[in-house]
């Protein structure tokens, strides 16, 4: 699964993908110095994971994963082909969610390309320029359903009808995501699409080092401006993120984030929400091999999460052994579990928990 890192040249995307994946991409003080995409696999933080490494002693532990991208910074005209616009665009659209980096700082020595620091001006540019671009994938669809309508096909009608709620909302200046429509007409109509703006989407706000920890004026605007989007926001000092990771040992970024009253890198927070928004959630297999986090949808089944390790697991499922990640951590053991009859036997329709420890049964 890929999240997308987008946003207006210039506003802190490129030392951010640096700061998640330590790919060092190039970043400098002007516009357009990333032009092909940067790819970055990232490590999920989970400190169930360091729990059950602690109580399992593996030979090895496999964290769950994210794959990053970042995309150079757009600008207007992006969807006329301006900048590099068409090859941005196409990049976006094959990712699964949106990490929309804004400005939310003041200095004069980095140059911002509209000349000033406005950050819901910033996101207006980029999410119109999403909006364009889909609207041209709409309309050229609706072009082709009305064709088919105009026989009398009744579900052309209906596709048309949906596609033209889209098409109007688009023109109004609202994303696809904040256009209401019903979940089978999303399924069905909105989905196949792949439209960039129906994309879960992340506002990350880019503070300066004083606003590491409350955020700032800048942030607050943020948040009122998408109260209606459904979306997510959170603020990070990027530069400063970027000065931690590049020190030597745990026990100097420890202190560092520390002075900045900070429990955690708010990469940490990112990567984690990053996850979230794509819907996706954890389960573990736990074994002195190997303690592994395996990534699946929200709402999977035991064969579907099966799969995951290995088609032939989800063809061949018969059961599965679950226990759940607090019954682990309160026991101790996968043996002291079962004699507290706290591990359950899951059958096909089983929904598997974000956390669930897990071991399958299968016959190929």
């Amino acid at each position: 699964m890929k999240a997308g890192i987008v946003g207006l040249p210039n506003v802190g995307k490129s030392t951010l993908f640096n700061c998640l994946s330590n790919a060092k991409a190039q970043s400098a003080n002007f516009p357009f110095c990333t032009i092909e995409p940067n790819i970055g696999v990232v490590n999920v933080p989970d400190a169930r994971m360091e729990k059950l490494e602690e109580l399992v002693n593996p030979e090895r532990v496999v964290p769950a994963t994210v794959e990053i991208v970042d995309i150079a910074g757009l600008v207007k005209g992006a969807s006329k082909g301006e900048g590099l616009g068409n090859q941005f665009l196409g990049n976006i659209r094959e990712t699964d969610a949106i990490l929309h980096v804004l400005r939310c700082f003041d200095n004069d020595n980095i140059v911002h390309v509209d000349g000033s620091v406005d950050p819901i001006r910033d996101k207006e540019t980029i999410d119109m320029e999403l909006q364009l671009k889909d609207l041209e994938s709409v309309e050229k669809k609706l072009d082709k359903v009305k064709r088919a309508a105009k026989t009398g096909n009744k579900e052309a009608q209906k596709e048309a009808a949906v596609l033209t709620s889209l098409k109007e909302g688009l023109e109004t200046g609202k994303s696809v995501r904040a256009i209401t429509l019903s979940d089978d007409d999303r399924a069905e109509y909105v989905k196949p699409l792949q439209l960039i703006t129906d994309k879960p989407v992340m506002y990350v706000c880019n503070v300066d080092e004083e606003a590491a920890t409350n955020g700032n004026a800048y942030v607050e605007k943020v948040k009122e401006a998408v109260a209606n989007e459904n979306a997510e926001v959170i603020f990070l000092a990027v530069g400063t993120e970027a000065d931690i990771t590049e020190l030597d040992t745990y026990e100097e970024r420890q202190l560092f984030l520390e002075d900045l009253g900070l429990s955690e890198p708010g990469s940490a927070k990112l990567i984690r929400g990053a996850y979230k928004l794509l819907n996706l959630e954890t389960y573990f297999t736990a074994g002195v091999k190997e303690v592994r986090a395996w990534t699946i949808p929200v709402g999977a089944t035991a064969p579907q999460a099966a799969g995951v390790i290995h088609t032939d697991f989800e063809k061949g499922f018969i059961r599965a052994e679950v226990i759940a990640y607090n019954d682990y951590v309160e026991y101790g053991s996968e043996a002291k579990v079962k004699e507290a009859g706290k591990m359950r036997v899951e059958g096909k329709e089983y929904v598997v928990k974000d956390g669930d420890v897990m071991h399958f049964r299968f016959n190929v």
